[in-house]
């Protein structure tokens, strides 16, 4: 009778061990996520929301700003989820700046430019850092004329060409790649839905 009761004993010990086992492991998964979640709602999605409120052209552009997986520091996803019908492609570009803007204090090595979760295209880093630093001071039919050259696909080949020549027809052709860039971004799949 009193093995039984040892035994029985020794059981519960084990099963409380195991309970309290489970129960931190529960804890620090939380613990992380909170953290996790933390710091990339303040170090990007905040900013983003102040981009978002403090132009009344940004309304009707819905976009998330995270760190890829949650979790890469060196890579930022910038993730279009819907765009009002009222809005432009430019709306979307111009809080997309506005957005490096607030960001130009640090440095990235690529930014996705994703549409629903899915990324399109990426920046390289300094390109991205580059947009930031100079929003406000450079001319920006400069900046979205020439931020197609610097738009590469996922796999990092270049997503548009480069155009050298005279200044209207590289004008006209870096016009033409903007479009292009939008339409394959987002446009085409916001249009067919």
């Amino acid at each position: 009778m009193e093995n039984t009761e040892t035994i029985d004993n020794e059981n519960n010990a084990t099963k409380k061990s195991n309970f309290r086992k489970v129960i931190l492991a529960a804890g620090a998964v939380v613990v992380a996520v909170v953290v996790i979640g933390g710091w990339n709602y303040f170090s990007l999605q905040a900013p983003l929301n102040g981009v978002l409120a403090k132009d009344a052209r940004n309304e009707g552009v819905s976009v998330y700003a995270y760190h890829q997986w949650l979790l890469s520091p060196g890579t930022i996803v910038f993730d279009l989820r819907s765009v009002s019908l009222e809005n432009s492609a430019a709306d979307v570009t111009r809080t997309l700046l506005q957005f490096a803007e607030t960001q130009k204090a640090q440095h990235y090595e690529k930014v996705i430019l994703a549409y629903k979760g899915e990324g399109r295209f990426l920046l390289e880093g300094d390109y991205f850092h580059q947009l930031g630093a100079e929003y406000g001071i450079q001319n920006p039919i400069y900046t979205l004329r020439t931020m197609p050259e610097n738009v590469k696909h996922i796999n990092g080949s270049a997503a548009f060409n480069t155009w050298e020549g005279g200044w209207l027809g590289v004008s006209g052709a870096q016009l033409k790649d903007l479009t292009a860039f939008h339409r394959q971004w987002f446009v085409h799949d916001m249009l067919a839905n």
